[in-house]
C-alpha cells in the first residue's frame, strides 16, 4: 500500500495543467469518488490493526498533498485567464463621450413636469389631420379670412372641404378629439410638431413644436387662466417673472389674449431680447369659444374653459439665448454639445 501511495504522490507532483480541462482531469483522477484517493481509503479498510496507524498517517498526508496541489493548479488556471482577458493598454483610446438631450426635449420635459404638478395630463394626436379637426370644429368657418392666419400644407382634397387632409397647423386638433371623447372636467396639455407654410428664416420655420393646454369644468374663469399662466412662467423662467395679457383675436377663444412675460434677461429695463420693451411674447390664450364647446357636444351653459398655446422653440430660444430657430433642425453636433450640462 505504501508503494501505491508513493506512486500516486509522485504522479500528482508531476501533473501540469494548461487550462480548466486539465484541472478537471486532475480532480477526476485523484479526488473524485472514483479517484485514486478513494480507492486507497477503500483498501485501507482491509489493513490489519497493527498497520492501520502507519498507513492512516500516510493516507492523510497524501490527501493533504493532493488538495494543496489542486488549489495551486486552480490558482494557476485563474491567473492565466485573468492575464489573457486583461485590458490591452496599447490599444487606442475609445471615444466614450456622453451625449446630451436636445434643447427642445429639455423644454418639452420641463413643460410637461410643470403642468403635471398642476394636474394636467398629457395627450397626443395625429400630425396628418382633416380640415374639420384642424379648422371647422375650432370655429374656423369655410373660406373665412381667419384661415389665412395659418397657411397650411394640404395633402389631399375630399368631396367636402371638411374632408380635406392637411398637416396640422396647431395641436388644437388634439383638443377637439379629447373634448369629443371625454366628459368634463378636462385638464390636459398637448405637445407636438406642427406645420406652417412659412418662409424659413432665423425667426420662422415651416415646422416647429407647440405646447397647448385645455381646461374645461364648471365655473372656470379668466382668473384661473391668468393664475395658471403666471405659475407656469415663474416655474419656467424664474420666480421673479411676471406676465402680461394683451387683447387679441383667435377664432377658437373669446375673449382672447397674447401672453407676454417680463424679460428675465434685463429684468424689465429693456434689452435686445425684448426689443427695449421689457416684455417678451411667448404665446396666445383665451376662454374657449362656446361654438367650440357646442361642436364637441359640451353644453356651454354648464361648462366653461380656457385654452393656451405656445411655441416650444420660442421658449427654448429665450431660455438658452439661441438666436436662430434653424439651429434646432440642423443636427449640428457643435450646437448640441452645448447642452450637455443643461
Amino acid at each position: 500500500m505504501l508503494d501505491s501511495i508513493n506512486r500516486i504522490l509522485q504522479e500528482a507532483e508531476e501533473w501540469k495543467v494548461k487550462n480548466s480541462d486539465d484541472l478537471e482531469k486532475y480532480r477526476l483522477k485523484f479526488l473524485s469518488k472514483k479517484g485514486a484517493l478513494n480507492e486507497l481509503f477503500d483498501e485501507f479498510k482491509t489493513v490489519s490493526k497493527e498497520k492501520k496507524r502507519e498507513f492512516g498517517q500516510e493516507l492523510n498526508k497524501l490527501k493533504n498533498n493532493l488538495d494543496e496541489k489542486f488549489q495551486k493548479l486552480q490558482s494557476e488556471v485563474v491567473e492565466e485567464k485573468s492575464v489573457s482577458n486583461a485590458f490591452d493598454l496599447s490599444l487606442p483610446d475609445l471615444n466614450n463621450d456622453l451625449g446630451a438631450l436636445h434643447p427642445l426635449t429639455l423644454v418639452k420635459r420641463r413643460i410637461t413636469e410643470i403642468f403635471a404638478r398642476m394636474g394636467f395630463s398629457s395627450e397626443d394626436g395625429p400630425e396628418i389631420e382633416t380640415d374639420r379637426y384642424n379648422f371647422t370644429a375650432l370655429n374656423f368657418p369655410e373660406n373665412h379670412p381667419a384661415r389665412e392666419m395659418q397657411d397650411t400644407f394640404f395633402v389631399s382634397k375630399g368631396e367636402q372641404q371638411s374632408d380635406d387632409v392637411l398637416l396640422r397647423t396647431h395641436t388644437s386638433n388634439v383638443q377637439v378629439r379629447l373634448m369629443e371623447n371625454s366628459k368634463p372636467p378636462i385638464r390636459s396639455i398637448m405637445i407636438g410638431r406642427v406645420y406652417r407654410n412659412e418662409a424659413i428664416s432665423a425667426r420662422a420655420h415651416c415646422q416647429f413644436h407647440q405646447a397647448e393646454g385645455l381646461y374645461i369644468d364648471k365655473n372656470v374663469s379668466f382668473l384661473d387662466l391668468k393664475n395658471t399662466l403666471l405659475h407656469f412662467a415663474k416655474e419656467m423662467f424664474g420666480k421673479d417673472t411676471e406676465i402680461r395679457l394683451r387683447p387679441s383675436y383667435f377664432p377658437f377663444t373669446e375673449p382672447s389674449a397674447e401672453i407676454d412675460i417680463s424679460c428675465f434677461i434685463c429684468k424689465g429695463e429693456g434689452c435686445n431680447i425684448c426689443k427695449k420693451t421689457g416684455w417678451v411674447e411667448i404665446g396666445g390664450s383665451g376662454m374657449v369659444d362656446p361654438n367650440v364647446l357646442k361642436s364637441a357636444n359640451i353644453d356651454p351653459e354648464e361648462y366653461t374653459g380656457f385654452a393656451f398655446g405656445m411655441g416650444i422653440e420660442r421658449i427654448a430660444m429665450l431660455k438658452y439665448d439661441i438666436n436662430d430657430i434653424r439651429l434646432f433642425f440642423d443636427n449640428d453636433v457643435r450646437f448640441l454639445k452645448q447642452f450637455q450640462g443643461a
